[in-house]
């Protein structure tokens, strides 16, 4: 089965000569259908780079991405875009919710723009925002949401549609603890229909539900393991880590 997601010794620079900024060394990382990847590592040791090179938001120096088992570097400004849409969904830390847009509206918008209709994306929407509990917020704009309430406006426009890649960059970071554990279950739960999810985390209590955890330092993943807690136990209402065993 082609993997959702394989990058193949992906090197990014920017800048040139004495100032040039080695923001990934080779890294390679793949990530099968199914799986929860966590990535980890200290400030600017490339993760947020990694992320944005898997869901062609950048391109690599060297190296190369296939999503689905489609090479990126072939593809032109407008294929990229569309299978953005219809592949990849992703949470960015700062949300990128467009002002003008309602909750629903932001959501909806990939899926219109894809060929769905506005009835059955709007449908769509509203039982996203129903699933992370913002069903009354639906008609709201960004600016009239809290952090919280527009994190989860972000996820669930990653959510919604047959997307099989999740990018997700600290997608609990505005949330009180409950609502990340409902997040990370939406999330575990799109893995176990098919999806394959990276989220870049410093926080060890939500890599805990990875199936894997890479680690980046300088540029380059050093090191991968398995957490303590296996998805399985978390879905049955278990706590991250409450395993005294390794997976």
């Amino acid at each position: 089965m082609t993997a959702p997601l394989e990058m193949r010794r992906v090197r990014k620079t920017y800048g040139e000569g004495p100032a040039a900024v080695h923001a990934l060394a080779g890294a390679d990382l793949t990530v099968a259908a199914g799986e929860m990847v966590a990535v980890m590592g200290p400030s600017g040791s490339g993760k947020s780079t990694l992320l944005a090179i898997a869901g062609s938001l950048e391109e690599p120096t060297e190296g190369e991405v296939l999503i689905e088992g489609t090479g990126l570097a072939g593809l032109s400004r407008d294929e990229r875009a569309r299978l953005r849409r219809r592949h990849i969904g992703y949470v960015f830390q700062d949300f990128n919710l467009l002002p003008g847009l309602t909750a629903v509206e932001n959501i909806t918008m990939p899926l219109e723009l894809d060929g769905m209709r506005h009835r059955r994306a709007r449908g769509a929407g509203l039982a996203a925002l129903e699933e992370l509990g913002l069903a009354d917020r639906a008609d709201s704009f960004p600016d009239e949401l809290s952090g919280g309430q527009r994190q989860r406006v972000a996820l669930a426009r990653a959510l919604v549609g047959d997307r099989r890649l999740l990018l997700a960059d600290e997608p609990t970071g505005a949330l009180d603890s409950r609502t990340g554990e409902d997040v990370m279950r939406l999330i575990r739960t799109a893995c176990h229909g098919g999806a394959a999810a990276v989220l870049v985390t410093h926080d060890a209590q939500l890599a805990s539900w990875a199936d894997r955890v890479v680690f980046v330092r300088d540029g380059e993943i050093v090191d991968a393991t398995s957490p303590l807690a296996g998805p399985e136990s978390l879905l049955a209402g278990g706590t991250p880590g409450d395993s005294g065993e390794a997976r």
